[in-house]
């Protein structure tokens, strides 16, 4: 995901005072142990997420909680035409078990 420059604090103000609904949509999809990571010389942001199902997770999506998500967080970030965050999907090339 690409973060829009200088919006680092906004970002993570947002991120700190996430809200209750998503947090449980998040959780009760089987999201856990979720993280994003910021590169700051290039702005661009990493999320990692455990999940319990692939299919339940893309369900996430769907709800009124991440759609609202989305559009807020849209004026500080790259997103696409639905408002969901512009990204590309990474090729694992290690995996440690």
């Amino acid at each position: 995901m690409q973060l829009n420059p200088d919006c680092k604090e906004e970002y993570k103000k947002r991120h700190d005072e996430i809200w209750p609904d998503l947090v449980d949509v998040l959780k009760t999809h089987g999201g856990s142990n979720y993280s994003i990571f910021l590169h700051e010389q290039t702005h661009q942001l990493f999320g990692y997420v455990e999940i319990e199902n692939e299919q339940q997770w893309q369900k996430v999506a769907q709800t009124e909680a991440c759609q609202k998500w989305w559009a807020f967080m849209g004026d500080i970030m790259a997103t696409n035409p639905d408002n969901s965050p512009q990204s590309i999907e990474l090729t694992s090339v290690f995996y440690l078990p």
